[in-house]
């Protein structure tokens, strides 16, 4: 059952968002204005080392008003690749230089209201550069043991729904 789109028309766009009402047209023939936010795309990495560890950073989301451990992401620029935003992000989020970056999952978190798409790379290594340059992403910034990502997960310390696909999809595939 596909729906149709008729229209779209923004409600109130910035250089991070733009939220949309559209005429959608349902399979049954009804009409309805449905909400969307439009965004770009964003990118990250999932870093691990030769120990079993993850790079993460715990970090405050004041949305939510929530703790969590997150890999490193975030928006690709205009005219970036998103693997080269990837590397960039790691690297002012957490002072890391990600090695051989290569894809690792694609996912859209919020699919029923947002056209968001999430490129998630892996680095099985990285070279500390320095303090972040970003130091205001993170409260900490440390290598987790794998092992411990399904306790953690468990405990509700992991609620990105970004962080933990790329994570559990780590856990599962090696």
């Amino acid at each position: 059952m596909r729906w149709q789109v008729h229209s779209e028309e923004p409600l109130y766009t910035d250089p991070w968002l733009d939220v949309r009402v559209a005429d959608v047209e349902l399979p049954d023939g009804r009409h309805l204005d449905h909400r969307l936010i439009r965004t770009a795309p964003g990118a990250g990495a999932a870093v691990t080392d030769d120990q079993g560890r993850v790079l993460l950073i715990w970090r405050h989301r004041f949305i939510t008003d929530s703790w969590g451990w997150e890999i490193p992401i975030g928006k690709v620029e205009e005219g970036e690749e998103p693997i080269a935003a990837a590397a960039r992000e790691v690297e002012e989020e957490t002072g890391w230089r990600p090695h051989s970056l290569r894809p690792l999952l694609s996912v859209q978190p919020t699919n029923g209201i947002s056209d968001s798409v999430h490129h998630i790379f892996r680095a099985d290594s990285a070279t500390y550069i320095g303090p972040p340059t970003e130091g205001w992403e993170a409260e900490r910034i440390e290598w987790v043991a794998l092992a411990d990502v399904r306790r953690l997960i468990g405990k509700g310390d992991v609620v990105s729904g970004t962080s933990m696909a790329a994570l559990l999809y780590l856990l599962t595939n090696g």
